[in-house]
């Protein structure tokens, strides 16, 4: 099993891959670059659109449209096929502290669109960032449901949306929780230690569920994907010619293909020329639809 780059697309962080099914479509994020990207599998074109604001997480809507995640609040998107991009906001965010952008981020299996955010000084391990969702129809500015994080990330929901999970990439911390999912209110709660990340390589950054309710998670500064069963044991380890992937995400007509977005740092890139690409992985199992904002 080896991943096959797809796209040699240079990121300077790739993030938030989303499989669109009604276009057979990949779309992702480059945030610092401010731009959302799409690629087309089966005529091999790509395209990206320009934004305001750095974006670091995306969620489709009935409509085609996209809700991001971004520096100021979350926005609504419409990237039209001809390259132009309308953006509106949806909700600001009231940050901890100056200096803040979101993070990771996606919908429950309800539509719930939950995101969280981080200081853009990540060395300096402020605990600032914060875990909030956001409901159709929500007129206020977010509030706060989990607080206390470095880098939230690998935010992800079970197969019956029942159980929620959510890590800290930072490296002092590199924990992924499992929390106690009510999915009538939106609520998290029972919050404890599903895996410790220091007994393993890498620090835990975007994650993907499985059809059989598996855990992928991409082991940033490892150059592997980690596959953890529901009860928090590792079942397999993928590498991936680069040393920062991000995030991962099924897709393809039978959502049997992992796509892995990855971080192209500044420096040597000798021992890894491919770093900023995206990749394909077939592991043998498929994923589950990715719910659109309701």
């Amino acid at each position: 099993m080896h991943a096959e780059l797809i796209l040699d697309a240079r990121n300077a962080t790739g993030e938030s891959p989303v499989w669109n099914a009604r276009e057979q479509a990949l779309y992702w994020v480059d945030i610092p670059a401010r731009q959302l990207h799409r690629w087309d599998p089966e005529s091999g074109q790509t395209q990206h659109w320009e934004t305001a604001e750095m974006l670091a997480c995306i969620a489709a809507t009935p409509n085609g449209d996209w809700i991001a995640g971004m520096e100021s609040g979350l926005f609504q998107l419409t990237a039209s096929l001809d390259g132009k991009l309308h953006s509106s906001r949806l909700t600001s965010v009231n940050h901890a502290q100056p200096g803040m952008r979101f993070n990771d981020g996606r919908c429950d299996r309800q539509g719930r669109f939950w995101a969280g955010t981080m200081s853009l000084d990540m060395a300096a391990g402020s605990t600032a960032g914060a875990l909030y969702r956001y409901e159709a129809g929500q007129n206020a500015a977010l509030a706060p449901q989990l607080s206390g994080f470095m880098v939230p990330n690998g935010l992800a929901f079970s197969p019956d949306g029942t159980t929620m999970y959510l890590s800290d990439s930072h490296p002092s911390e590199q924990l992924i929780w499992s929390f106690d999912y009510d999915i009538e209110s939106g609520t998290p709660h029972n919050r404890r230690v599903f895996v410790d990340m220091k007994q393993h390589p890498g620090r835990p950054d975007g994650a993907a569920i499985d059809a059989e309710g598996c855990y992928w998670i991409c082991a940033n500064d490892a150059g592997l994907i980690h596959r953890f069963t529901p009860d928090g044991r590792l079942d397999r380890s993928i590498h991936v010619p680069v040393k920062k992937p991000t995030m991962c995400a099924f897709g393809g007509p039978d959502l049997d293909t992992l796509f892995v977005t990855s971080i192209r740092p500044s420096g040597d890139l000798s021992d890894q020329p491919l770093a900023g690409g995206v990749f394909a992985v077939r592991p043998g199992v498929k994923g589950l639809s990715e719910p659109a904002f309701e």
